[in-house]
């Protein structure tokens, strides 16, 4: 076990420290394990793997192939580690499926089966598949029509924006004739119980005016989606969306708000926890977690979501799913994997336009997927 003979090896096998270690790898370990030139094979996870998190203790080397047993950790699935695992393999060495009630998890990979959508009913009609209301910025209409585009495909019966003035109304008024568009003050609009869900943030300015209409949203009981410019509104003031449903913050806006979120399985519980509503933190590696505890963590997003108003989308996706009588938790869960199975569908030079479209087939896709599960 030294650093010249690991240089010469034509294979490794890395089964040095576990999915539990506590430590930050160094001395000789480290040494080996950065002498390392041939394909490396880890048993459990890389060695300096923290499992728990994903993150990286002192030093850990490159997998080509990973194998773990019984059930996978939160490391293999959030970044870094999910990196360095290179291929997973879940091996089953014989533990009975029961284990599982007595470790209670609290912890998912994100899939169908982990939720379920809506059934469709002869009886649906546009109210009873809810009316998702999205608030437009004067200077950035194209986010909240993003949004609302979404909203609409994910199936909600009716989608509103909310113009803030004359100008703006007759913009978005150009768009697609699907989408209403009206100039009614936010307390007319909230006085009307059909106007269920709401999203605010997506195109807005950040400034006192969107975290007042965030906090209105709120104090009239309505579900509340808050992204963007109302999460950026709040900052230094998480405070201020107490009550709100579900947070889809980026992890810039993350930090602004609850601080840096290093452990972002447990940084997202916390931030849950304290908002009471679901947290979702964006990435290749998403966090969801709500209030109670329970967690999921996405991993079928492909690089090229990462563009431009595909925040919007996904902030409209889960406001419909919750429309349409989905629980936040589930609904953030269903429109985080919606959204990277229609990016796959998709494929590289993808606009957030084209994931809305792909949206209906990423759905039925899910669909699919859950009754094989069930």
């Amino acid at each position: 076990f030294d650093p010249a003979r690991a240089a010469r090896a034509g294979l490794v096998i890395d089964a040095v420290f576990g999915a539990g270690l506590a430590r930050d790898v160094d001395g000789v370990a480290a040494a080996v394990l950065h002498a390392v030139r041939a394909p490396l094979l880890a048993v459990d996870v890389p060695s300096g793997i923290d499992g728990a998190t994903g993150q990286v203790r002192g030093f850990a080397p490159q997998a080509a192939l990973t194998v773990t047993f019984f059930r996978r950790k939160p490391g293999h699935l959030l970044l870094p580690g999910r990196s360095l695992c290179g291929e997973v393999i879940c091996a089953d060495i014989g533990l009975p499926a029961a284990v599982l009630d007595a470790i209670a998890p609290r912890c998912f990979a994100n899939a169908p089966g982990l939720w379920h959508l809506p059934a469709a009913r002869v009886e649906d009609h546009k109210y009873r598949r809810g009316h998702v209301t999205v608030a437009a910025g004067a200077t950035m209409t194209g986010a909240a029509r993003l949004a609302a585009g979404a909203a609409r495909r994910a199936g909600a019966g009716l989608v509103s924006l909310m113009a803030p003035d004359a100008a703006t109304a007759a913009i978005l008024r150009g768009g697609e004739p699907g989408a209403m568009v009206t100039e009614e003050a936010a307390a007319t609009l909230l006085a009307d119980a059909r106007r269920s869900v709401w999203v605010v943030g997506p195109g807005l300015a950040p400034d006192a005016a969107t975290q007042a209409l965030g906090r209105s949203v709120i104090a009239a009981g309505r579900v509340l989606v808050a992204d963007a410019a109302l999460l950026t509104a709040c900052v230094g003031a998480p405070e201020a969306l107490v009550g709100a449903t579900v947070l889809t913050p980026h992890a810039r806006e993350f930090a602004y708000m609850f601080g840096d979120p290093l452990d972002r399985l447990a940084a997202c519980r916390a931030a849950a926890a304290r908002i009471g509503g679901v947290v979702l933190l964006k990435g290749a590696d998403t966090v969801i977690a709500a209030p109670d505890g329970r967690a999921a963590i996405n991993e079928n997003a492909p690089p090229s979501l990462a563009t431009g108003g595909s925040g919007d989308v996904l902030a409209g996706t889960i406001a419909a799913l919750i429309a349409r009588g989905m629980a936040p938790f589930e609904a953030a869960c269903a429109g985080a994997w919606a959204q990277g199975e229609a990016a796959r569908r998709i494929g590289p030079g993808l606009i957030p336009e084209d994931v809305i479209a792909a949206l209906p087939a990423a759905l039925q896709a899910a669909g699919i997927v859950q009754q094989k599960v069930d």
